[in-house]
């Protein structure tokens, strides 16, 4: 069976992250993938006048998954509308250390399961008079739901033991109230242990001892700030990948972002790249080929080479060679 992969590079680095990834899928005998790139981003706005086209849209819709790199200053023009033509109503973080990489927390195994709809980020903002700006934030049963009923059944087929839902209720009573209580009943009924933690005492605890936890069920900005806390723990954003999973499309990315600071010099950290095609290849039921890709970028990250951002000088090009070496 032929998979049709959207491939959208973006802009900064995505562009040279994101050919890495297709590369490691290419060499994967066992899967046949089609690659139909399509653009989006800073470079394609100035060009077009729009950040996402139609077409990319379209190609995104159609196709069995959608490799994403990064985007630039349109990013709230670009992953949140793509975020929504493949339907992704979760956002899946990993967040773990690897043998041989100088983490901060050695001990970190933590998947963030992100509500990726609604919040802060639901996009209603207004200027009420001159210097006085509001943000609404939206929260709905309906979402609270889906994103708890997708993080106890993760935790469960991962073999995840301790379900943490982060939250603010103490503080936001109706919004985060809702979330909270919604995921308590989610829990209730299928009879799974859980904890809660106000997310700002959490983000100390993470730092502190992070391999207390294992799932930690968000809030859409909670969520988006915790895995990016966590990345800190481990080594930095470049280890980072993601999935936005909806309920037949799924849309993969690293967490780093464009980092134009480094683009266009081939020294970006291809691993969250890779590791988010690793989440695509679980999505598609290629476990033992998702295995394989991890165990490939785990036994690169240990031995070299490393790019700068890990200590080392070798390039983006060079530590995919050896991820395509070692598979």
């Amino acid at each position: 069976m032929t998979h049709e992969i959207a491939v959208i590079p973006g802009d900064g680095i995505g562009q040279e992250v994101t050919p890495a990834a297709v590369s490691v899928l290419e060499a994967l005998e066992t899967v046949d993938f089609e690659f139909v790139e399509a653009a989006a981003g800073d470079a394609v706005k100035a060009e077009t006048g729009e950040a996402l086209p139609q077409e990319t849209r379209d190609i995104a819709a159609d196709a069995d998954a959608t490799l994403f790199g990064a985007a630039g200053e349109t990013a709230a023009d670009v992953i949140l509308p793509l975020r929504d033509v493949v339907g992704s109503f979760a956002n899946v973080r990993p967040a773990r250390s690897y043998p041989g990489l100088d983490a901060v927390q050695p001990d970190t195994d933590i998947v963030f399961i992100r509500e990726n709809t609604e919040g802060v980020y639901s996009g209603i903002e207004n200027e009420i008079v001159d210097g006085v700006r509001t943000l609404t934030r939206v929260v709905t049963e309906d979402a609270s739901r889906d994103i708890a009923e997708f993080g106890f059944d993760y935790a469960k087929q991962n073999g995840y033991d301790d379900v943490t839902i982060a939250h603010k209720a103490n503080v936001m009573r109706e919004t985060d109230g809702l979330f909270l209580e919604t995921a308590e009943a989610v829990a209730a009924e299928r009879g799974a242990d859980y904890d809660t933690a106000l997310m700002d005492a959490l983000a100390m605890h993470l730092v502190m001892t992070p391999e207390e936890y294992d799932v930690v069920i968000c809030p859409n900005l909670a969520g988006d700030m915790l895995s990016d806390l966590a990345a800190g723990l481990v080594g930095g954003l470049g280890l980072l990948p993601s999935a936005n999973v909806g309920e037949e499309n799924a849309l993969f990315e690293p967490v780093h972002g464009s980092a134009p600071d480094i683009a266009g010099e081939g020294i970006a950290n291809p691993s969250a790249m890779v590791l988010s095609a690793a989440m695509l290849l679980d999505h598609l039921g290629y476990d033992e080929e998702a295995g394989r890709v991890r165990d490939a970028v785990e036994a690169v990250l240990e031995s070299g080479p490393r790019t700068p951002d890990l200590g080392g000088d070798a390039s983006t090009e060079a530590v995919t060679a050896a991820i395509v070496d070692e598979l």
